[in-house]
């Protein structure tokens, strides 16, 4: 390992798997040795399109010879990011009609939150145990994991948890509520998807007591489980959305939107209720909108889902309990957390890229590019269970 990387670059574990990175391209990152790894991660789900997608490249070099930053986000009218937000809109269920562009999923969620208490006057906010919604204050706030919370406390107050798919838990919403912040499926908890029309439920109590559903789609978004976004799979749709990670092929990005007279309130009373200077940065926009317009012009979507069966006849072990999740968002559930360890590290040796969860110590995270082949599906499996008929021998003969 690269001792300057542990030296002079802040870490955000004792054990980064530390790869020396070459180069990457498609569905393969190259270590310094030239070493390929088959990349089952993508970026935890930020490189929808794969390494080096010719079309997001050029549209990155085709506005680096036009401007890059010129000025703060909402003062001058750019055309990648006024593209890009008409875009979305069209492609939006109503009243989902006007975007606002930051910088990462964090953010998204911050501005998420901002924009629920103002539009409702009201400062509750109900998240999900086990949710992951960013690192900031505000989204650790409304993280569900008093473990990585709790150094760092105090955090905001008026915070109340429920437990996702439980039904009982919806009364806590109230009229004191001003947003209910759920993940469309629950990510670092271990892929979880709604079931019994919960989405719904959630919606309908929203409605009733006058708070604001904001659905968090960082991970589902951008093609991931069939549709778009993950909600559109639920028949339900959110007063606010927050996206990231998978929306700018590979380049740090995130976005909330709402309606136009929602989103509209952050304009006064105060004004500048939402600033941000490097959002909707005019190359990460053109990078947004070129992987935007390949999802939506080609089958990837479609793709995901039979990708997603093959992926699931593939993987038949006696180490793996369940399959969860839906399209190219999966985790393989082991037994252990030891067993999960084990598989991924060994998978690395071998030259295929897997990843943990962030809560859920069994999950081994299966998240590749969309552009994933079926051949590239069929060699990284293979590795899989090559790895664990031998990590399952090693606990026979202990």
């Amino acid at each position: 390992m690269n001792q300057d990387f542990i030296k002079y670059q802040a870490q955000t574990s004792p054990y980064p798997l530390g790869m020396e990175v070459s180069h990457a391209i498609g569905s393969y990152i190259y270590d310094t040795n030239n070493k390929k790894y088959l990349d089952f991660v993508a970026g935890v789900s930020a490189c929808t399109l794969g390494h080096q997608h010719p079309r997001v490249n050029q549209a990155i070099k085709d506005q680096l010879d036009k401007y890059s930053h010129v000025m703060v986000y909402g003062e001058y009218s750019q055309s990648p990011a006024v593209e890009y937000c008409k875009l979305m809109a069209s492609l939006l269920p109503a009243p989902l009609d006007k975007t606002y562009l930051v910088n990462s999923g964090t953010e998204a969620i911050e501005g998420s939150l901002k924009l629920a208490k103002r539009a409702t006057g009201r400062s509750q906010l109900i998240s999900c145990h086990n949710a992951y919604h960013g690192n900031t204050m505000g989204s650790m706030s409304v993280m569900g994991f008093e473990e990585r919370k709790q150094a760092f406390r105090p955090l905001l107050p008026d915070i109340d948890f429920i437990t996702f798919n439980n039904e009982e838990d919806l009364l806590k919403i109230t009229t004191k509520t001003a947003g209910v912040l759920l993940e469309t499926i629950q990510g670092g908890a271990g892929f979880i998807e709604p079931f019994n029309d919960y989405l719904k439920k959630v919606r309908q109590r929203c409605t009733d007591v006058g708070a604001l559903m904001i659905l968090d789609e960082i991970q589902p978004g951008f093609g991931r489980t069939g549709k778009l976004f993950g909600f559109q799979n639920y028949d339900v749709v959110p007063d606010i959305v927050a996206m990231g990670k998978g929306m700018g092929g590979g380049m740090p990005v995130g976005a909330f939107t709402a309606s136009a007279a929602m989103m509209d309130l952050l304009t006064e009373n105060p004004k500048l209720g939402h600033i941000t200077t490097f959002g909707g940065h005019p190359v990460i926009a053109s990078a947004c909108l070129a992987t935007l317009q390949e999802i939506i012009e080609t089958d990837i979507m479609k793709e995901a889902l039979a990708k997603e069966k093959l992926f699931r006849t593939l993987l038949v072990h006696p180490l793996i309990q369940e399959i969860r999740g839906k399209g190219l968002m999966l985790a393989a559930m082991t037994k252990s957390a030891n067993i999960t360890n084990e598989v991924i590290l060994r998978c690395q040796e071998k030259g295929l890229i897997l990843f943990w969860l962030l809560f859920e110590g069994c999950a081994i995270r299966i998240t590749p590019p969309l552009t994933i082949s079926e051949e590239e599906i069929r060699e990284g499996c293979a590795i899989m269970i090559e790895v664990m008929n031998e990590v399952a021998l090693i606990k026979e003969n202990h």
